[in-house]
């Protein structure tokens, strides 16, 4: 069964073991136990059996075996012990006792059942002086092991309890110190779970442990994870609602203007403006979501094996239309593949903004040429354009949304630049700014080349 409460899990683990140790010394107490019992009554019948051997002596003549009371009550210990016993002479003639009393063993003890009793015996050899051929005499005393049992069960019972009472006494232990290990974690819950938590703010726990530091810090971190990207949605949604209302507002005018209009040239041309406009309007919305998809954390990263040069030929052959309507001229110079791991969608979307903004910005009757080299370990992309350039004071403004250069003519979102830094950085890259041989602007991108390359 599995137990679902950390505080049991970790209880389980240290008593469990403890238990079971407790188990294995329980065992070898009851075997010392035993072995103590078994000391203690073969003590008792050496002492018996010697007292009988030294009673018995020659009178008369007549070699006699006198027991004394002694010898039999130190087996008195309130076990209503049976006590059986046998003298005989050397050649086997019984002076007294038991006659079918089975002996031990010279010199040494063992058990065996006599009269529906089971005995521990032992037999004694003794020397009587003058007794001629009867000496030397032999002794043997059993006994019943109703005190040798009992006194097994008081040692291991006492045993016993002293293991209880230590795996217990443990346990309470552990369980305190659970209750004041375990308190960080109760206030780390009590923390994220106050309802005067806002904002997701990072949770501060005094008196945390090492252990429970990390855990902290990561939910800290996933709580950063999660402001950045509802913060994202937050300036998506505004950039958006901003961005779309004015265009929105030109598209509802131009087509209720349109329906006013009963001319058949006027009409057309608000319809031309129209259709003018519902593009630029579309071409606004693709990019406020590609931009919104280049975030990080916005989606799950991926990491496609991306040949650059053929991403860069097929945005050139979609970009051709636009730049021969221009009369620009639109080339590629390259090597050969060259392959860097990313976000495929993303990076051919960084090319199409690369190529827009050069073409945008170009001169008519003038040039655009996109570059692509392997150098030093690194992807190298550059896009050359003999537009008008950017100044150097406002050329790290314009990699910020929806920043436009004062008195600039073209018609644009401002977002072009701000998806590209998104993308070079998601894909741990880096973009700069400069100046062409003709004078326009060069932007070079650099990314790590894939492994293999």
């Amino acid at each position: 069964m599995r137990i679902s409460s950390l505080r049991l899990q970790l209880l389980a683990w240290v008593v469990l073991p403890l238990a079971g140790l407790a188990t294995i010394n329980l065992w070898t107490s009851h075997r010392n136990a035993l072995a103590t019992a078994d000391l203690v009554t073969d003590r008792m019948l050496m002492g018996s059996a010697r007292a009988i051997a030294e009673r018995v002596a020659m009178t008369d003549g007549v070699l006699d075996a006198t027991i004394p009371p002694a010898a039999i009550e130190m087996f008195d210990t309130g076990d209503h012990d049976s006590v059986y016993y046998h003298v005989k002479t050397a050649g086997g003639r019984l002076l007294t006792g038991y006659p079918d009393l089975p002996e031990a063993p010279k010199s040494s003890n063992t058990e065996a059942s006599y009269r529906d009793h089971r005995l521990r015996l032992l037999t004694f050899n003794h020397t009587v002086v003058g007794a001629g051929n009867d000496s030397p005499i032999t002794v043997t005393v059993g006994v019943s092991l109703a005190g040798h049992d009992a006194m097994v069960r008081r040692l291991w019972f006492g045993a016993f309890a002293q293991q209880l009472a230590l795996v217990a006494i443990a346990g309470l232990f552990v369980l305190l110190g659970l209750h004041r290990g375990l308190a960080p974690l109760i206030r780390l819950r009590d923390a994220v779970r106050s309802p005067r938590r806002s904002d997701l703010d990072p949770v501060e726990v005094p008196g945390a442990q090492n252990e429970i530091r990390p855990l902290i810090d990561a939910l800290n971190a996933y709580m950063e994870r999660v402001r950045a990207q509802m913060g994202a949605q937050r300036r998506f949604i505004a950039n958006a609602a901003h961005q779309l209302r004015t265009p929105l507002a030109l598209l509802s005018t131009q087509a209720s203007y349109a329906l006013r209009e009963t001319v058949p040239d006027a009409r057309h041309e608000a319809l031309v403006a129209l259709q003018a406009s519902s593009g630029k309007l579309a071409r606004l919305a693709e990019q406020l979501l590609t931009l919104s998809r280049a975030e990080p954390g916005s989606r799950r990263p991926r990491a496609d094996r991306i040949d650059l040069t053929e991403a860069a030929r097929h945005v050139l052959e979609t970009q051709a239309p636009t730049a021969v309507a221009r009369n620009i001229d639109l080339g590629l110079e390259e090597t050969g593949p060259v392959s860097v791991i990313g976000d495929g969608t993303m990076l051919r979307e960084m090319i199409v903004n690369l190529v827009d903004n050069a073409l945008r910005y170009s001169t008519s009757a003038g040039s655009v040429t996109v570059r692509l080299a392997a150098v030093d370990g690194e992807a190298v992309l550059t896009v050359a354009d003999d537009g008008p350039g950017i100044p150097v004071d406002e050329r790290e403004h314009v990699f910020e949304r929806f920043y436009r250069i004062a008195g600039s003519t073209e018609e644009g979102s401002g977002l072009g630049l701000a998806i590209v830094r998104e993308v070079v950085e998601n894909a741990r890259g880096r973009v700069t700014l400069g100046d062409s041989a003709t004078g326009g602007l060069v932007i070079e991108v650099r990314l790590p080349l894939a492994g293999g390359y």
